[in-house]
């Protein structure tokens, strides 16, 4: 099974540094996935599994492999080639990869509410945007993720669910790896 995680909070402003080479020799030799690539260094992981893994059973491995490693935490948060594909086509919002540094998807680690997700939401939120699409709320937001409104409240503890966040364009290029490595 064709697989990709996503690790939060990795080599960000010098903290919590993994280097991509090690990162790679761990899922390999410690968890035994194969086919393992990595993508720039913000910690996104495409790989092979074994058949019947589960997503957060592979996730968890990794955490925990992680703090064995590297001796600190990082939330890690696996989707299956398949439904990154079913998130790609899905895309509410039109955004192209063009946009896609103010075009984001957030993977959360559990469905929430989506009438909890629209109280959160200010009641104009234009120019930014939104959509909530099973376990992924797509962020639209054209000033940039810092300057936005809606990534200031749509965090995890209004949310009741870990968050990691991906660009658009990554996540196409995250697909598109997970496409031409697949054995």
């Amino acid at each position: 099974m064709r697989a990709i995680a996503l690790l939060r909070g990795i080599n960000v402003g010098g903290a919590k540094k993994v280097p991509m080479a090690q990162l790679r020799a761990l899922c390999e030799q410690q968890l035994g996935w194969s086919d393992v690539k990595t993508y720039v260094q913000s910690g996104n992981v495409v790989f092979s599994a074994p058949g019947g893994s589960a997503p957060r059973a592979l996730a968890d491995a990794l955490e925990q492999a992680i703090v064995a490693e590297f001796g600190f935490d990082s939330l890690v948060t696996v989707r299956t080639r398949d439904e990154l594909a079913a998130i790609v086509a899905a895309n509410p919002l039109g955004a192209s990869v063009a946009e896609g540094r103010f075009f984001h998807v957030n993977f959360l680690s559990d469905a929430v509410d989506p009438e909890a997700v629209a109280r959160l939401v200010p009641d104009d939120p234009a120019p930014e945007a939104y959509a909530l699409v099973g376990r992924e709320l797509y962020l639209k937001t054209p000033e940039g993720l810092s300057q936005s409104k809606l990534a200031r409240v749509l965090t995890e503890r209004p949310l009741r669910a870990r968050v990691t966040s991906r660009n658009w364009r990554t996540v196409a290029t995250l697909l598109d790896l997970a496409d031409a490595d697949a054995a």
